[in-house]
């Protein structure tokens, strides 16, 4: 297969959210069935969150911590490492529950293959601009008025799909098609259903 014949895709992400994990755990699934290379990169919520009246038990359970930690990763290893960094800390963060503190980082990182001195930059402002810069790649194409993840391919951003659980399988790959379909459509916003159920990790 040519490179001509793989589709980039870009996925923005904050590890804290759980809805951004299902999706990331999707993307690893439509891979096993198209052809796809996926270029991750973080957003923040606890910054789309700044001066918006949002629960405070929602806000309390944000922070810069684990992004700035990805972004440290990323600017000393390159940005290929986000991908198993991001797969260590959410299953620690989704399926462990882990706390998100700085030993959970350290381990994340550790598991990673990284240095676990870079939790050092949970509580460092040193990574804050990057950071910005990136959460604002993502949200600069799809508005300020969604969350994550943020996914773009072939020109088109779009926010979602919010899902639970993952789909797997050829499932997987319908999904991708259907999404890809109606998000291509000009002029296309919106499909939405209250959701009914809390994310399923399985």
């Amino acid at each position: 297969m040519s490179q001509a014949d793989v589709t980039a895709v870009d996925f923005w992400f904050d590890p804290q959210c759980p809805w951004a994990w299902i999706a990331s755990r999707w993307i690893h699934e439509v891979k096993e069935q198209r052809a796809l290379t996926v270029r991750w990169h973080v957003m923040s919520l606890a910054v789309l969150n700044e001066g918006r009246d949002v629960p405070r038990r929602y806000r309390e359970g944000l922070g810069l911590g684990p992004v700035r930690v990805c972004v440290a990763a990323g600017q000393k290893y390159g940005p290929e490492v986000l991908e198993r960094l991001y797969t260590e800390l959410g299953n620690r963060y989704h399926h462990e529950k882990a706390p998100k503190d700085r030993a959970t980082l350290k381990a994340a990182l550790t598991a990673a293959g990284l240095d676990p001195d870079l939790a050092a930059a949970m509580e460092s402002e040193e990574y804050d601009t990057a950071l910005r810069a990136s959460h604002r790649a993502g949200m600069d194409q799809v508005g300020y008025d969604v969350g994550t993840p943020v996914i773009a391919v072939d020109g088109n951003a779009f926010f979602g799909p919010v899902v639970t659980p993952v789909p797997r399988g050829e499932a997987a790959a319908k999904l991708w098609d259907g999404v890809l379909l109606v998000t291509a459509t000009d002029g296309f916003f919106e499909l939405k259903r209250t959701r009914d159920r809390k994310p399923v990790f399985d």
